[in-house]
């Protein structure tokens, strides 16, 4: 165990919280990147956007696993059967943390990302409504995401998923120029993208868990065979916004032929999960996805910029 036991109470190391609060997975930060390369530089309220979107994100997957350790489902997709998944990225599954320090924690993480975000807001040099309104909607839906409401368990998970990904780029772009365009606005989705993909691929995974505790994702709602031309459609459609933003010049005629290189990583990714059958190693392509398309929108912004 990670943790020392003191009178079988777990005592919780740092590596524990730090596994709970799923720091090692980055990606949902790298949409200030995107931000930083777009607008004029305003470091001081980039770094508190993102120091609370690192509180607010952490706080959001402590509680769901929380849940997840209440029903059972992580007791399923993480348990002895599954050689894939490491029972240690679970703390309460483990048995390193109690549900109690992991609520702790969970809501200390969000009452810190509260205030760095109305710190960022309030350092900000503009502050339209719409970008306020965007941090606040997502700061209540992440903490109920899983825990509270349960969003993710009455339909809305999919949607939320495309959702945060898109306000980590507006939100901080209106909050730093006090503009909207539709270039942002499809840098934010394909951004968006990034998160939905991960999760589609881990629910075809753990589809069994979430069908014992009623949590509706699409793989657990149809067939195999339906979830794989969900999961395809959703690859075809990203592709697509890119073709027609530079078809309508919303973007730069040459933009869906810069962001080709994550396109392919999508279509192996796709291969991999439902040709040949390895979901997981799927789902981990799909942070190396993520991550080239990440690369390739700064790129695209420092093309813009240099005219």
């Amino acid at each position: 165990m990670s943790a020392e036991v003191v009178g079988h109470r777990p005592a919780g190391s740092v590596h524990d919280y730090l596994r709970l609060g799923k720091f090692d997975v980055y990606d949902y930060y790298l949409g200030v990147l995107i931000v930083a390369s777009a607008a004029p530089a305003e470091p001081v309220t980039l770094l508190l956007f993102l120091l609370g979107e690192v509180a607010v994100i952490v706080a959001g997957v402590a509680f769901d696993d929380v849940t997840g350790y209440r029903d059972g489902s992580d007791l399923v997709n993480y348990g002895p059967d599954d050689r894939l998944r490491k029972k240690l990225r679970k703390p309460l599954v483990a048995g390193t943390l109690t549900e109690a320090q992991a609520l702790r924690f969970a809501w200390g993480a969000a009452a810190i990302g509260a205030a760095l975000w109305t710190a960022a807001v309030l350092t900000a040099p503009h502050r339209p409504m719409w970008s306020v309104v965007l941090l606040v909607v997502v700061f209540a839906a992440a903490l109920q995401y899983s825990y509270g409401l349960k969003l993710s368990y009455r339909g809305f998970q999919e949607a939320f998923l495309v959702v945060l990904g898109m306000t980590l780029v507006l939100a901080p772009h209106g909050l730093i120029t006090g503009q909207f365009s539709g270039f942002v606005l499809v840098q934010a989705v394909l951004f968006g993208m990034g998160p939905l993909m991960f999760g589609v691929y881990s629910n075809t995974n753990d589809v069994d868990g979430d069908r014992a505790v009623g949590r509706p994702t699409v793989a657990a709602l149809t067939t195999g065979r339906g979830n794989a031309r969900f999961i395809g459609a959703l690859s075809v459609g990203e592709f697509l916004l890119g073709a027609l933003a530079s078809l309508t010049g919303v973007a730069p005629w040459w933009f869906a032929l810069l962001v080709l290189p994550a396109t392919a990583l999508r279509a192996r990714q796709y291969h991999l999960g439902f040709a040949a059958g390895d979901i997981m190693r799927a789902r981990k392509l799909g942070f190396t996805a993520h991550r080239t398309c990440v690369a390739l929108l700064v790129l695209a912004n420092v093309l813009v910029a240099i005219g």
